[in-house]
This record gives structure tokens, sequence and C-alpha cells, in this order.
């Protein structure tokens, strides 16, 4: 089963809320913002597959990714609330498509039920780069990363994912460059989500586009859309007082 973290107690008035991170991130990322949120709510931060210390595999399919999250939701009990952002928000859709019955309100945060053409493949190269052996500090990682072009914000991005220490990554680089053709597109799926969706974009995003709304509403009609101002794909880092106030707004409306 996935490894998690936990943050608050459970509630009776509110279902648990689980935030599913994006590729190449982990549940610590969302750590400040769980925490906040969890003044009112039990709330849930999974490493998906291949990240931060859940199981490694050799696949990162998003079939796969729905089932680990919904063996998730039954061992704590559903239903859920359920967010995903990026990577873990097209497995939050599939979640909710295929598991419909664990879940409550969905939160889907800057992608779309589409597939994409940008592969990640570089930051891979990248990280690989990396010297670890004669790793003593992240910042070391950091100018090294930056050497093969990454931006300072990917590159403390990255760096969370860093076992100084043990000298490794805590992601499964192999599988993940292996599966990027999945990663980056989005299954056949059929049938319907009819629970309450907010699709959350950031406004200088376009990852969500408004010719992808027929689609989304195919599948999921009781969508809505919402976006935060001054916002990139990474809403949650550039914005992160609003995001909170616009998830906290749905999930207690």
């Amino acid at each position: 089963m996935l490894s998690f973290t936990e943050f608050g107690d459970a509630s009776p008035d509110t279902p648990p809320l689980i935030i599913a991170h994006g590729l190449f991130g982990s549940g610590r990322n969302w750590g400040v913002i769980a925490k906040r949120l969890s003044d009112t709510r039990r709330v849930i931060t999974p490493d998906m597959r291949n990240h931060g210390h859940s199981p490694r595999a050799d696949t990162q399919t998003y079939d796969d990714m729905a089932d680990d999250l919904a063996e998730l939701i039954r061992n704590i009990g559903a239903p859920v609330d359920l967010c995903g952002h990026s990577m873990g928000g097209k497995a939050a859709m599939v979640a909710a498509l295929k598991h419909p019955d664990l879940i409550r309100r969905l939160i889907v945060a800057d992608i779309a039920p589409v597939p994409y053409s940008h592969s990640q493949s570089h930051h891979i190269a990248a990280m690989r780069s990396v010297d670890l052996n004669n790793l003593t500090r992240r910042s070391e990682a950091a100018e090294q990363l930056g050497a093969q072009g990454v931006d300072p914000a990917l590159q403390s991005f990255f760096t969370q994912s860093l076992d100084v220490a043990a000298k490794r990554w805590r992601l499964n680089l192999d599988t993940l460059e292996a599966e990027m053709e999945n990663i980056i597109g989005f299954p056949e799926v059929s049938g319907e989500f009819t629970n309450p969706t907010l699709f959350l974009t950031g406004g200088d995003s376009e990852y969500v586009l408004p010719a992808h709304r027929a689609h989304i509403k195919s599948l999921f009609p009781a969508a809505r859309f919402a976006k935060l101002p001054d916002a990139g794909h990474w809403l949650h880092a550039d914005r992160p007082r609003a995001f909170e106030a616009a998830v906290r707004t749905y999930l207690d409306a």
C-alpha cells in the first residue's frame, strides 16, 4: 500500500481529504497546505508509486495509480474527498471514474483528462547527471541541476526527493522514464463521475483549455471550473493561501 502522512483528526462532520501529488513529487510537498486544512478535517498525503517512500513497481499507468488510491481509501474508510495535481490529478480522475462509490467530492488541480506532448524525460536525465557519490548537501545537487538548465524553482522541487545521506533519489527514475508515454498520456476510459467536481487551474497556465471542457463534461457532468489569478501550473506553490481557500470553500459548500 502507498506510504502516507496524516494530518489532523477524524471528524464526524467532514470526510477525510486525500491529496495526490504530481510527477517527481511526494506527499511532503503538500505538508504546509495539508496542515492548514487539517484544522477541520483529516488530511492524508500519500507518496504515489515509484515516488517517496511508497513501493517501487515496473509500471506507472493511471489504472494502477487509481487502484493504489482506491486501496488507500478503503484502508482509511470511504467516502473521501480527493484532490490531485497534475499526474496526481489524472490518477484522481481515473480513480473517480473506476471507483465512484469511494469519493464524495473531487478536485482536479491544473490538468485535463487528455494526453499531452511535453515529455519530462529531460528532467530525469538532469537528475541522473547529479554526482550522488560526492554529495554532502542538497544545495550541491541544486547547483548541478542548474548546470543542466533546470530552473531554480524546479531545482528546489526535485531536491526535496533527494536522500543525501543514502546518496539516492527517492524516485524510481528507471520506471518513470520507461513509462513516460503513459504518464503524459491519458487512458481510454468510460463511465461518468456524477458527484461534484472542481477543475481548479492557474490563470497563467495552458494545461486546461476551453477546448477540453466538452470532454471533461462528458466524464464529469457536474464539473465546475475556477481559476487562480497570477498562478501557473504549480498553482498551489504560486498561490498557496488562495489554493487552500479555494479547496476549503469547495469542500465545505
